[in-house]
């Protein structure tokens, strides 16, 4: 478990500047994971990322398992409710006239705004959240553990606007969804070069519109499929 109580004894830590310790050493924590990921880093890099005392991170943190799930946590929590609290305005005010669009943006806005806006601890967190996404076991249990409740609500909401839809499909077309969104957060340049600079992965806002039109397109398109897929034949395969 967490524990950010303070020391008993004598005056607050702070660090250089004056900022309190426990948010300083979840800053370097986050920048570090997001580079290296978690068995690349450890509580001894995170003390010297911070120029604080080994000893003072295990005190706020214990474990680097805790202080990593402290890390993912801080920021997990304030976008699930953003993106809930969008979602939910979304359907008070549209109800039976919601599209997969309108859906769609509310999921995805919340995050993309704050990658067009927010502080740079932002781009390292999504930067780790796309690590984090596609590792095996304990990368998924840790997407679970924080973002199930909000996914499950977005696929209860398409579920409405796309209710002949199966549910294998539904989920499916969310694994690719998540997928393009976390490589789309994690703003690694490939697009920049790829496209010879026509495009760029850090402009959300041409980013943010394609995204929705995509994510819509291909929901539809997956949750309306026909039985068979021709374009998956291949040569001198049955008919």
């Amino acid at each position: 478990m967490t524990r950010t109580s303070e020391p008993r004894l004598g005056r607050r830590p702070r660090i250089a500047g004056g900022k309190e310790t426990a948010p300083v050493i979840l800053d370097a924590a986050e920048k570090l994971f997001s580079v290296h990921g978690f068995h690349g880093v450890t509580v001894r890099a995170v003390a010297v990322e911070c120029g604080v005392d080994s000893a003072l991170v295990h005190y706020y943190f214990g474990t680097k398992q805790a202080l990593f799930d402290a890390v993912f946590a801080r920021r997990a929590a304030p976008i699930n409710q953003d993106r809930m609290d969008a979602m939910d305005r979304y359907e008070a005010e549209c109800g039976d006239g919601m599209t997969v669009e309108g859906i769609a943006s509310a999921f995805l806005m919340p995050l993309l705004d704050r990658a067009r806006h927010s502080d740079p601890g932002w781009k390292h967190y999504f930067a780790l959240l796309g690590l984090v996404n596609s590792a095996p076991g304990w990368g998924a249990d840790t997407m679970t553990s924080h973002f199930d409740p909000v996914v499950r609500r977005f696929i209860g909401l398409l579920q409405r606007v796309l209710p002949d839809a199966g549910m294998d499909d539904l989920f499916y077309s969310y694994h690719f969804l998540t997928g393009a969104l976390t490589l789309t957060l994690s703003d690694t340049g490939r697009l920049d070069q790829l496209s010879a600079g026509s495009a760029a992965s850090s402009d959300m806002a041409a980013i943010a519109p394609r995204m929705i039109a995509y994510c819509a397109a291909g929901f539809r398109a997956v949750c309306a499929r026909p039985s068979s897929a021709p374009w998956l034949q291949t040569p001198g395969s049955n008919r």
